[in-house]
């Protein structure tokens, strides 16, 4: 019996033009010596789900319970469209892409995931869910802030967001970042 952890979380692919997008508004930063890490393109997603460390032999359980919550859900389709940070303009950490549309759908979903994941030992968030694809983080302290200003301000033709298919991921941490393998493939109806 396997007691090696692995990182996990749940999430959604998003669409190329994403990856070109994150080109361009990384020329929208100033940086003003501050550090700004940029999440690399192959790796940017729509987190449904942070589940955490989990034991290897939980794998399997665990993605029938995904399987199982996912059999009834319909697919879904969103715009991305905006921009915005966490917690604030001012001081942000967290730079991203904003997801619009009838977000019910999505929030029931990740709802009955955190649910269905809570009794195996994964706890539900305590926060209401906000889904927004990362692309940048700021890490503190440092000397310098960024200004995000013109980030915020942009503008772009919003990217459709068809939601068919949840992926349970791996994320595995190295010195030159994290690097995302899939364990499953849900799809939706």
């Amino acid at each position: 019996m396997s007691k090696r952890l692995i990182r996990t979380f749940l999430s959604v692919p998003i669409p190329n033009t994403v990856h070109s997008l994150r080109d361009g508004l990384q020329n929208t930063v100033t940086t003003h010596g501050a550090k700004v890490k940029w999440i690399r393109k192959g790796n940017i997603h729509l987190t449904l789900k942070f589940i955490g460390d989990v034991p290897e032999d939980d794998v399997e359980k665990i993605s029938h319970t995904i399987k199982d919550v996912i059999t009834s859900a319909p697919s879904m389709e969103f715009d991305i469209s905006g921009t915005g940070c966490f917690p604030k303009k001012t001081r942000p950490r967290t730079l991203w892409l904003g997801i619009n549309g009838d977000l019910t759908p999505l929030q029931n979903l990740v709802y009955n995931l955190n649910d269905a994941l809570d009794p195996l030992g994964y706890p539900k968030e305590n926060k209401e869910y906000v889904p927004h694809l990362t692309l940048a983080r700021v890490n503190y302290p440092q000397k310098n802030t960024p200004d995000i200003s013109s980030f915020l301000n942009t503008n772009y033709e919003p990217i459709k967001l068809q939601i068919n298919k949840i992926q349970f991921m791996r994320s595995e941490l190295f010195f030159k970042g994290s690097v995302y393998t899939i364990l499953d493939t849900h799809y939706l109806t």
